[in-house]
């Protein structure tokens, strides 16, 4: 979308207080730095409010005034260098993945380059002046030049490009340091080959570039899987809505859909937007909403939310809300909010970069200056203020985190579990209260028939003859309950009401108490489907959702660490009480929005609690985001595990108290790892300043904190699940 482009037809008129809001994609934007200068240059403008999501990588604006203020809005930003796109979720995949596999090339390259540069490099540091002639000498640094310099140029773009970005918008960052060291100590390195010096640094800068870049990948990885969860939900309002325009249809886009219009949807198909059926019996799946597997029945006058799917039947559905105002768009935009909020939340490490590099530098250059001034050729002096770049890169600092990462991250693989979050087992050790989801989460989410002794077999044959042709969860259970033969039946399913069919001259039929039931029968919360049968009293079937077999365990022995567990389902209140009473949950809410979720989990935020969210569903979504850190099993749908931090895999709860120990631990061998590499520049640095390191040793001394840290962080494997 260039400067010219029209973007009026993209904006979103509000008639209540007359604002213009628009949504775009950000092309270019790589850093929080770029975010920051794009908000800057739109809010600098009159009654323009402009904020970008570093997740989704979109863009929201709003003004009052006319549409078309939107053309000189984008027109701004673009000068800048960035450009505005629609969102295209499978463009946004690509780009990702492509940067990834740069990176992995990246790694490659210079993990090679390393290794074979120290097979020359070991050579020179084990010889003496009398043990090797300078031309052998000189022929091994030239070819260790030629593997090193092709590998220094291509492995370092990620950081010249964000070294140059960082500077030319006027602050540092931890990458100017190790952009500066590898060309000074490669630079001097060619230098020292031409002057037939004895050393030379081309292993110290393919082994940085190595360790780092291995950082710099997985936080990629991270990140990437955060900006997966609001891409895909963002991806559920893109496609085409069918419309019906009196005797006609048509499709657009589901972004044009208005209030008003009369979608038509046909089995199978997602509802495109908030709306009313008018037309048509069928049962819709809305655990996009409730979280609740059991699909509903719907009828004329039954109000639909957008991102629900019509199962049965095709129905007629008038729209309330457009795409941009529907349920679905309110769960984006929380999700986004809280996601913003974690954006924004500024690591240790950056932290100490902000104030590190200018230092590092500062000191490097008074380092120069300083022996120049006591007489000192530029020279050795200059290998000095190198000597203080090498020994002080925040190698040691970078690999802090990540060294821990990996090691608990394949721990936590091998025990079904996905790390998906960068810092979520740092937040994760940090916990004081526990969110659980029912249904999916402490139940299985998969309904049993639960009266199987009181139906004889005869009974549950002919149910589960009917039932086998279903897809509905109800009549999966009795199916499943049912080991023996099915009977030949021509099946007939009525939308909204069950199965029926003809067996020896006899009509059955499986499914609703209104349709085949005992309306006379007792009522309560339990899930039911009746069998009739001409001839006999129709027989009830019943249902319960299992909870996990270690479920009251897990809550137990959180509760023993001194985390407050609460209990919040969208199920009714029969249920939800019966669940926390077996599990010993005092603090428990039924019939809970996804909205009325997430507030709560902002409420309990406020009052100073670092929540962990455990859901399942789509309608947990937004409380997973908007938790300190947040827990879904495998059986989750995709976009509620993209939206979680960790991800486990089974039917058994005891996933999440191992993981909170290996966080603690986790935790504390990052501090640890910290306090290493801090004490390690506080010795490193003054010896380096004062000349009496080499290069060759601050390039051994950096490695070795490397190795140090590394080592530390390996202690993880030896530790048992005491912790």
């Amino acid at each position: 979308m260039n400067t010219q482009a029209d973007v009026s037809h993209f904006v979103d008129h509000d008639v209540k207080d007359g604002s213009n809001r628009l949504y775009l994609m950000v092309d270019g934007m790589r850093c929080a730095s770029c975010a920051w200068a794009i908000e800057s240059a739109l809010n600098s403008e009159n009654n323009v409010n402009a904020r970008i999501n570093l997740s989704t990588k979109r863009l929201v604006v709003t003004w009052k005034g006319a549409a078309e203020k939107g053309n000189a809005l984008v027109a701004k930003v673009t000068a800048l260098g960035y450009r505005f796109t629609p969102f295209d979720a499978g463009a946004q995949k690509s780009a990702e993945a492509s940067e990834e596999k740069f990176l992995l090339k990246c790694i490659a390259v210079s993990g090679f380059a390393s290794g074979n540069i120290m097979l020359f490099s070991l050579a020179l540091w084990f010889s003496s002046h009398d043990g090797m002639d300078v031309a052998t000498r000189d022929m091994m640094h030239w070819v260790s030049g030629l593997i090193a310099l092709p590998a220094i140029i291509y492995s370092g773009i990620p950081y010249y490009i964000s070294a140059w970005n960082a500077l030319r918008r006027g602050h540092t960052n931890m990458d100017v340091p190790i952009s500066l060291a590898v060309i000074l100590a490669t630079a001097m390195s060619i230098l020292e080959t031409f002057r037939h010096g004895d050393y030379v640094y081309f292993d110290s800068a393919t082994m940085l570039l190595f360790f780092l870049l291995i950082g710099r990948y997985l936080d990629k990885k991270a990140r990437g899987q955060a900006r997966a969860a609001a891409q895909d939900l963002l991806a559920m309002m893109q496609g085409f809505a069918t419309i019906r325009e009196g005797q006609t249809t048509r499709s657009i886009p589901i972004r044009d859909v208005m209030a008003g219009m009369q979608l038509v949807v046909a089995a199978g198909e997602k509802i495109a937007a908030d709306g009313e059926v008018t037309s048509g019996i069928s049962d819709v799946d809305t655990s996009l909403i409730t979280g609740e597997t059991i699909p509903q029945p719907v009828q004329t006058g039954t109000k639909l939310f957008s991102g629900t799917v019509n199962i049965t039947a095709p129905i007629e559905v008038k729209v309330s809300a457009a795409s941009e105002h529907s349920l679905l768009a309110d769960i984006i935009r929380l999700m986004e909010n809280a996601e913003q909020g974690q954006a924004n939340y500024v690591r240790l490490a950056d932290r100490v970069a902000h104030y590190y590099t200018p230092v590092v530098h500062i000191l490097a250059l008074a380092a120069f200056l300083g022996w120049l001034a006591a007489g000192m050729a530029w020279q050795p002096a200059l290998m000095i203020a190198t000597t203080v770049l090498i020994i002080t890169c925040p190698c040691a600092l970078g690999l802090a985190v990540p060294a821990v990462q990996v090691l608990a991250s394949s721990r936590l693989f091998r025990q079904g579990m996905l790390l998906k979050s960068g810092d979520a087992l740092e937040r994760l050790a940090a916990i004081d209260t526990v969110v659980f989801d029912k249904t999916g989460t402490l139940t299985l989410g998969r309904p049993q028939l639960a009266n199987r002794e009181s139906i004889s077999d005869h009974d549950l044959q002919l149910a589960a003859s009917l039932a086998a042709h279903s897809r509905h969860p109800l009549s999966q259970a009795v199916a499943k309950a049912w080991q023996g033969n099915i009977l030949p039946m021509a099946i007939t399913e009525e939308p909204g009401k069950g199965l029926s069919a003809t067996y020896e001259g006899e009509t059955i039929q499986l499914g609703r108490r209104s349709w085949c039931g005992d309306d006379d029968a007792a009522s309560d919360a339990t899930l039911e489907l009746w069998l009739a049968a001409e001839g006999s009293p129709p027989v009830r079937f019943t249902f319960t959702d299992m909870l996990r077999v270690d479920a009251k365990d897990v809550v137990a022995k959180l509760q023993q660490k001194g985390l407050h567990i609460v209990l919040l389902s969208g199920d009714r209140m029969e249920v939800v009480q019966s669940v926390a009473q077996t599990l010993g949950i005092s603090d428990f809410a039924a019939a809970v929005t996804p909205i009325e979720k997430s507030a709560r989990i902002k409420a309990l935020s406020e009052q100073g609690r670092r929540v962990l969210m455990v859901g399942d569903g789509l309608n947990d979504a937004p409380s997973l985001a908007s938790a300190y850190v947040s827990i879904s099993p495998s059986s989750a749908i995709d976009i509620t595990q993209n939206a979680a931090d960790i991800v486990f895999q089974g039917e058994k709860l005891r996933a999440i108290t191992e993981a909170y120990f290996i966080a603690c631990a986790s935790t504390k061998l990052v501090k640890q790892n910290f306090v290493l590499s801090i004490a390690y520049n506080i010795i490193a640095v003054p010896a380096a300043v004062l000349g009496y390191v080499t290069p060759l040793i601050a390039a051994v001394a950096m490695s070795s904190s490397s190795l140090i840290v590394v080592a530390n962080a390996m202690r993880l494997k030896a530790m048992n699940k005491k912790i």
